[in-house]
């Protein structure tokens, strides 16, 4: 059984009422007490209840004989005009207090229903982020609070709020959209299979190459359905940051992967300097792998390609461009996207998930990814990431200048895949 609990209006009602009475019952302790202090300002010490009945009896003596004292009567009419005074004083002190009391209970009481009203107007968009925040779920985070109330904390409170749901529901929304391209990936290889399984079997005359070639046919399926689930896994794993840092020179690393491969009739110009970054050496090369396999993919017959890492104002900058088809301005923002290509999604050219995962391998080492279309086709990529320190003097190996290496700023005619499609 839970326990009663007092609500916030409950609690602000009686705290607005507790203030008002403390503070209204020393304004009536002090007039009170300044009151009753100038009544007595001015009075002598009070004589004993024995000595006011002998003067009593003294002057009802002097006000019935035949030749009173003057001055006897004169004493006793001040007497009995301070003692009316005195009985004035008191009576008045009396209405004080009791008008004094009263009126503050009653502004006591309208203090509380003032308070009532007013904190549960202030409270309105508490209600408003709590209805909000009931309506909401995974399926729908369309309620917004919409406060329009003064432009105070409450409502930057809602504002905030808002903000968060909008956060939220682009999230889910993305997610969802991810899990159904996923599936949509997915399915193709699991279809190809199935289709060239019920072929072969379905025709009674197979013959052994028709089996070779059913199992030649699944294998690619299997391949291409592996390589498929490593990128996905790959951007599950940057969901939770960085596990090793490590200062990467990219110039290094563009050179490693450059290295290794092969671009076929494509030119590749390289002018590598040094790029220091601190993070995962095989993300930054996941990273510049992907850019060079869509640079050479999605560019001509006897294209070209540039290659280029630099420092500038605190960042390390790589910058990967090619020739290539034209590019709508309104289509690069959506090919970082995941499973997002340049043509349609039936297209036999990868999966769409190289610049998404060139974007996510960016962002948990804290850059940033813009991309533009160049004049006359091709798309130039810039990976911006915060430089890492400097090596000590002395330790500053190049890597545009390895032993056995020449300094990187020249055309080069090999290539080959390393990244993710």
């Amino acid at each position: 059984m839970s326990r009663w609990r007092l609500t916030v209006r409950t609690r602000l009602t009686l705290l607005y009422a507790g203030l008002f009475a403390g503070c209204g019952a020393i304004v009536v302790a002090v007039s009170y007490t300044l009151v009753a202090g100038l009544g007595a300002s001015g009075q002598e010490r009070q004589p004993s209840a024995r000595d006011l009945a002998d003067f009593a009896a003294r002057c009802r003596s002097a006000e019935g004989s035949v030749r009173p004292d003057p001055h006897i009567l004169a004493k006793c009419a001040s007497y009995f005009q301070l003692q009316g005074a005195q009985g004035q004083r008191d009576l008045t002190l009396s209405y004080l207090l009791q008008y004094s009391l009263i009126t503050l209970a009653v502004v006591i009481a309208l203090a509380a229903i003032l308070g009532w009203i007013f904190s549960g107007r202030a409270l309105r968009p508490v209600h408003q982020i709590t209805a909000a925040a009931r309506a909401a779920s995974e399926h729908n985070l369309s309620a917004r609070v919409a406060s329009t109330g003064p432009r105070d904390e409450l409502r930057e409170l809602a504002e905030t709020f808002d903000e968060m749901l909008g956060r939220l529901q682009a999230a889910f929304e993305g997610q969802q959209r991810f899990i159904a391209n996923a599936s949509h990936e997915l399915r193709t290889p699991l279809t190809v299979m199935r289709a060239t399984v019920d072929v072969v079997l379905g025709n009674p005359d197979s013959t052994p190459s028709d089996l070779r070639a059913m199992a030649a046919d699944i294998r690619a399926a299997v391949d291409h359905a592996e390589h498929l689930i490593g990128a996905l896994l790959l951007l599950a794993r940057n969901e939770h940051g960085l596990t090793v840092r490590e200062v990467i020179d990219l110039a290094t690393a563009a050179e490693d992967v450059l290295d290794t491969t092969g671009p076929g009739d494509t030119q590749v110009h390289a002018t590598l300097e040094p790029a220091l970054i601190s993070g995962d050496p095989v993300l930054a090369e996941r990273l510049i792998a992907n850019l060079i396999d869509n640079a050479i993919r999605y560019n001509h017959v006897d294209g070209d390609i540039w290659i280029s890492t630099r420092t500038m104002a605190g960042s390390s900058q790589l910058t990967v461009a090619n020739t290539g088809p034209v590019v709508p301005p309104a289509e690069v923002d959506r090919l970082l996207q995941p499973f997002q290509r340049l043509h349609n999604r039936t297209s036999p050219d990868g999966f769409g998930l190289g610049m998404a995962i060139v974007a996510s391998i960016a962002a948990i080492h804290g850059g940033t990814v813009t991309a533009h279309s160049r004049d006359g086709g091709g798309l130039s990529v810039m990976v911006t990431i915060p430089s890492a320190c400097a090596p000590a003097q002395g330790a500053n190996v190049q890597a545009t200048e390895r032993p056995g290496v020449p300094r990187r700023s020249l055309t080069r005619r090999r290539y080959g895949y390393l990244g993710a499609r």
